[in-house]
């Protein structure tokens, strides 16, 4: 049975992204991914490329790099949402000079208010060293602090490493 809400974490390139997509093209659900990023140069682009590819034309996609309260509003029942990724949308409202404790608790409340179950993806960034640069650190401060509460907000919670998911919190199936 599919989990209601679910939170990937791993770290970059662990395979988390292609995990969730795997769990989502399994729930016999209408698919949409809310697509976070940005393209700043040729490398993401590469990026996002490798993630189009793996989905078929039966996704919808919606670029959000900010707001995702209201696509998460317009899903219903007998959708399901994959957030890709939390780590790209916090790095946006951290670039754009967000209030980032407020942009977390909106994104809280539209997951809340979500009528189709939903996964996001996000990147574990604290089992690294300290960074050496103030901007750095409020990244990974916050990204702590956004991973903590998406993890509580979620009913199953799975750390994917080298393409493995380790349920951390409720179950799959």
């Amino acid at each position: 049975m599919l989990p209601r809400n679910t939170f990937a974490l791993g770290g970059a390139a662990s395979g988390k992204s292609q995990w969730a997509e795997e769990l989502a093209n399994s729930s016999g659900l209408k698919r949409t991914y809310l697509a976070t990023g940005r393209i700043w140069d040729a490398e993401v682009q590469e990026r996002v490329n490798i993630h189009r590819a793996r989905r078929d034309a039966g996704w919808q996609t919606v670029e959000c790099p900010l707001d995702l309260s209201e696509p998460l509003s317009n899903l219903t029942m007998g959708e399901i949402a994959l957030i890709d990724c939390a780590t790209m949308w916090l790095s946006n409202h951290l670039l754009e000079g967000s209030d980032l404790k407020q942009a977390q608790n909106d994104l809280l409340q539209a997951l809340r208010g979500c009528a189709a179950p939903w996964i996001i993806v996000s990147n574990e960034v604290g089992q690294g060293i300290v960074p050496d640069n103030a901007l750095a650190r409020q990244f990974r401060e916050a990204q702590g602090r956004l991973n903590i509460a998406l993890a509580a907000e979620a009913d199953t919670v799975v750390q994917v490493i080298a393409g493995l998911p380790q349920v951390l919190k409720g179950q799959l199936e």
